[in-house]
């Protein structure tokens, strides 16, 4: 039987949600991640330090007592946003960066940014002095742009400018769809990648049916990008990293005429990393992406606690039940080749 011992991974994109929905899901991320970012768009959204505070006090309150797990707080970039705020931020010593959503571009994201160049710019310049990173939904929201070109658009009308403009700003751009996406990572900046853009093309939307399960934002994109994808994280470089981008809902809010965008992918994500390592043949740098590239760019140590990853067939359960609904998970009721076990 196959095993690998790993160092602890990370999670640089997480969505826990808040109240009863937060005690239900956060059990799953704290089994397997020693740390993770966790995303500000809740309602009304993290965009203070003061609310960011007093989220992680609710998510350390739902932490499993026999768990490690320390959440990495971000704020919500606004119209609004100011420069002391972002002092503010970098001073507590909870904050690890600055979620920018192009407003109407995603859950909860109608607090969102208008226009990034005019709105923002004083707020971007204190972001490089104080060193806090720019973590970037990179899609535009003109309804004239195709859905799956609205990737490639943003990077070359917002994020191409941008870093002509600060360089020196530190930039993840999140859950990369695209070989376009690729290419500009790789030129200058990092990335996080999602297991569903590893595994699944937009066909996944559509096969046998309308699939709301495997609806997410950005979109699921065209084999090719995909391959791109696949090609890029497996090959070692440093610039991208685990970010599962696991978004919960409730089944009656994705099952439904107008269903919710996200993917719940926390129980199996690290089984989803492994299968797309192993089937590259590049199972001896899974360890880097999911464990040691995420904590090199944030300037964090890695964990020092191990995981173990053993290939052993076992069965996703159909859905998660919970006293606030059913949540179906990422390849619900499939088997999967690899299990992630306490080392």
């Amino acid at each position: 039987m196959m095993e690998l011992t790993i160092t602890q991974p990370d999670d640089w994109h997480l969505h826990l949600r808040d109240g009863s929905l937060l005690e239900a899901v956060l059990p799953h991320s704290a089994k397997n991640f020693g740390r993770a970012i966790v995303m500000p768009n809740l309602k009304p959204p993290i965009s203070t330090t003061s609310a960011a505070v007093t989220y992680r006090e609710s998510i350390l309150k739902a932490i499993p007592t026999d768990s490690n797990f320390t959440p990495l707080m971000t704020l919500y970039l606004t119209d609004l946003t100011t420069p002391d705020e972002i002092k503010l931020a970098k001073k507590s010593g909870l904050v690890y960066g600055v979620k920018l959503y192009p407003a109407g571009a995603t859950t909860n994201s109608q607090d969102g940014v208008t226009d990034l160049f005019g709105n923002c710019f004083s707020v971007l310049e204190e972001m490089v002095e104080q060193n806090l990173p720019l973590l970037v939904h990179g899609e535009v929201t003109n309804s004239d742009v195709d859905i799956f070109d609205r990737e490639k658009v943003f990077i070359e009308t917002i994020l191409e400018p941008l870093v002509q403009r600060l360089p020196q700003l530190k930039v993840v751009m999140e859950h990369i769809t695209t070989a376009d996406a690729v290419k500009f990572v790789e030129s200058c900046k990092e990335a996080t990648v999602t297991p569903q853009h590893l595994l699944l093309n937009r066909n996944a939307l559509f096969q046998g049916g309308l699939q709301p399960h495997n609806y997410c934002l950005p979109v699921l994109k065209r084999e090719i990008h995909r391959q791109a994808i696949v090609s890029a994280v497996t090959s070692g470089s440093k610039r991208f990293f685990l970010g599962t981008d696991s978004a919960p809902h409730d089944r009656r809010r994705k099952e439904c005429s107008c269903g919710c965008a996200g993917i719940y992918n926390s129980p199996v994500a690290l089984s989803l990393y492994a299968k797309v390592f192993e089937e590259a043949g590049a199972l001896d740098k899974l360890e880097a992406f999911t464990s040691f590239n995420g904590p090199d760019f944030y300037g964090l140590p890695r964990n020092k606690s191990k995981i173990k990853l053993r290939k052993a067939p076992w069965k996703v359960p159909d859905c998660f039940s919970f006293p606030i609904g059913d949540i179906v998970p990422m390849f619900a009721g499939e088997t999967l080749e690899w299990e992630a076990l306490p080392c």
